[in-house]
């Protein structure tokens, strides 16, 4: 639709020249920008799409500077402000009564703030329509109050932006740190001489492995403690302690009472007994094991 050399930026020195150049194409009048539109939708002439787009380079420019002071090249606004005039181009529908340009402004913004959104920070801001609302007018609201240079925004400040912008008060503040706090890499060296790194003194907040492995160890331990204990009671002891004890649902004295032909009372007293026989089969295996620990230390010793 339109050549590169108009919308291709390449570097800063240049863009004198380029608002130099788009001063050349004219603008149009009403009828012509009709005729154009017309043009192009019924035949998709793209001569007239290409007079379309240059005729508003100017206006992309303009919006460009209104974005300076996120710290990106102009050169680079203007580029994707260009994109953005041409898919406004692709779409525009004269017959809806207002003119090119009212229409455009949105796509122009719109291919802006996508690419400082994705430009301005190494760590990815977020899209949300919300969070863009918040990016684009936080350095207003603060110009207004006069903080654009005051660090963390007073709770009031915050309160304030936040219901303006209908905004948690808590994304205020995030977005502000974000805005006031440049990117640092985590490969940036402590010191001159280059000793370490900044990613060395991140916290690692998975389980300590000695702790996992500590754990895991004792979790073993007790399951094999608890299987010798059960071989010491008889199958109905084991059914009736597992029924009632081990399981995530455990079955009723009802129910057992039933299974076995017998009263709720003896299933209660049978568990009883077998949990009894149980404790004292541990006791006995964990005082042994003591025993035979402290036994291996006197070895040692000697």
């Amino acid at each position: 639709m339109v050549s590169s050399a108009v919308i291709s930026m390449t570097p800063e020195s240049n863009l004198t020249r380029y608002l130099q150049e788009i001063r050349k194409y004219p603008l149009l009048t009403q009828d012509e920008e009709r005729d154009l539109a017309e043009r192009w939708q019924r035949e998709h002439d793209t001569q007239a799409a290409h007079k379309l787009v240059t005729s508003h380079l100017r206006l992309v420019a303009k919006i460009a500077m209104g974005y300076r002071g996120y710290g990106l090249p102009v050169a680079e606004l203007i580029s994707e402000g260009n994109i953005g005039m041409m898919q406004a181009v692709r779409r525009f529908d004269p017959d809806r009564g207002f003119r090119l340009a009212t229409y455009a402004m949105w796509w122009i913004r719109a291919a802006m703030q996508e690419y400082i959104l994705h430009s301005w920070s190494l760590v990815k801001m977020g899209t949300t329509a919300a969070q863009k609302k918040l990016f684009f007018n936080l350095r207003r609201l603060k110009g207004q109050m006069q903080a654009i240079d005051d660090g963390d925004l007073k709770p009031e400040q915050v309160n304030k932006i936040a219901t303006e912008l209908g905004v948690p008060e808590q994304d205020v503040v995030s977005m502000n740190r974000r805005l006031t706090a440049p990117d640092h890499s985590l490969n940036a060296p402590l010191r001159v001489d280059g000793e370490g790194e900044w990613q060395d003194w991140l916290v690692d907040d998975n389980e300590n492995q000695e702790q996992v492995l500590g754990e895991h160890e004792e979790f073993s331990g007790r399951q094999a403690l608890l299987s010798q204990a059960m071989s010491g009671l008889n199958e109905r002891e084991r059914h009736i302690l597992t029924e009632r004890r081990l399981k995530e649902e455990p079955s009723t004295l009802e129910e057992l009472s039933h299974q076995y032909g017998i009263s709720r009372e003896r299933v209660r007293q049978i568990e009883a007994r077998a949990f009894e026989k149980l404790q004292k089969a541990m006791s006995a295996q964990v005082e042994d094991r003591r025993n035979r620990q402290k036994g291996h230390a006197a070895k040692d010793e000697a």
